[in-house]
């Protein structure tokens, strides 16, 4: 029989420590400091999910307060201490919507990370979830990184090592004393790509919260000290992530991001680092992504699933009442 319990994030990381799992970094203490620093959220409860009685996986979900509604989020949770079958899967899921139900009645839906294709789970309202991710082995020094990729990511960054023209660097320090140099270019790759970027003050928030420990921010520059490509990679438990990255339209051409990366991944693997996570690439899952594979599948030879996120209704005729707007405004868009 699978139920849920309340607990608290120190026993949480202390729960995976024992089971050695590292935790992703949204499901950590510092993640959720950060989360309470963004208006409109705020860190809800940490639980256990048990089957007969033993713990078989633990999330953190914070409360989204957007557009008059609430929402829990387990961001990359649950997280399981063992692989679950699809029929505990199902019931881990079912037990936790009711424990959400019973104990906030505000909760319109929860968006959470999900195997299998559950019946009892909904596409997402808002966002772009993936299933399939780019991880990039950074152990064993700057050749080793190289050899490892596919031939034409070893052809692209050596390219881009001989001809791009910028110079690196670690910038941690001066885009955390300001990051207005930085969101510009940021907001140019949303227009140029198609998406939203977060707001200025949330990526000022979470390096003032995570770093210089827990998140780093790389960045390239043309000579005259124009800056062109930048990057925010979080760190935790030997997995680094890139979380947002950002380039100017007329440096594309010149192989930038290449050299970026790359360097990345060398200074992130001197500093400790085992891996590191490029994020979210397209699939039959996500085809709105599948822009994002010629640039990201060179630097490995294998791609990485990861459970999608999805949404579970808690109350389910409000929540069809969302889809339903959600489908009217798309139609609006056509």
């Amino acid at each position: 029989m699978v139920s849920i319990a309340s607990t608290s994030l120190q026993k949480v990381e202390a729960l995976a420590e024992s089971f050695n799992i590292a935790l992703p970094i949204e499901q950590t203490q510092r993640w959720v400091a950060f989360q309470a620093t963004i208006p409109g959220r705020t860190p809800w409860r940490c639980v256990a999910i048990k089957n007969d009685g033993r713990i078989v996986a633990v999330a953190s979900l914070v409360d989204y307060e957007t557009h008059g509604y609430h929402y829990l989020r387990a961001h990359h949770g649950p997280v399981w201490f063992e692989t679950p079958s699809e029929e505990l899967e199902r019931e881990a899921i079912l037990a936790l919507a009711r424990y959400v139900r019973h104990h906030d009645r505000r909760q319109i839906f929860m968006r959470v990370s999900i195997n299998h294709d559950l019946d009892l789970s909904r596409p997402t309202l808002s966002t772009v979830p993936y299933d399939t991710t780019v991880i990039v082995d950074v152990r064993g020094g700057d050749e080793a990184i190289l050899k490892r990729m596919k031939k034409r990511g070893r052809r692209d960054v050596r390219k881009a090592l001989r001809e791009a023209p910028i110079t690196c660097a670690d910038e941690t320090v001066r885009a955390r004393a300001s990051f207005d140099e930085y969101y510009p270019v940021l907001t140019e790759t949303a227009q140029r790509d198609g998406f939203t970027p977060p707001p200025q003050m949330e990526l000022e928030h979470l390096l003032e919260s995570l770093c210089p420990t827990h998140c780093r921010v790389f960045a390239g520059r043309l000579m005259d000290g124009t800056l062109c490509t930048w990057s925010i990679c979080t760190m935790h438990e030997g997995r680094a992530t890139r979380y947002y990255a950002a380039s100017l339209t007329k440096t594309m051409p010149q192989h930038v991001t290449d050299r970026l990366l790359y360097f990345e991944c060398c200074e992130l693997g001197r500093s400790g680092c085992l891996e590191y996570d490029l994020m979210a690439i397209g699939s039959d899952f996500a085809p709105k992504l599948m822009a994002l594979n010629e640039f990201k599948t060179k630097f490995s030879k294998e791609k990485t699933h990861v459970p999608p996120d999805r949404d579970v209704p808690i109350r389910r005729v409000p929540y069809g009442m969302l889809t339903y707007m959600k489908n009217v405004m798309r139609v609006m868009d056509l």
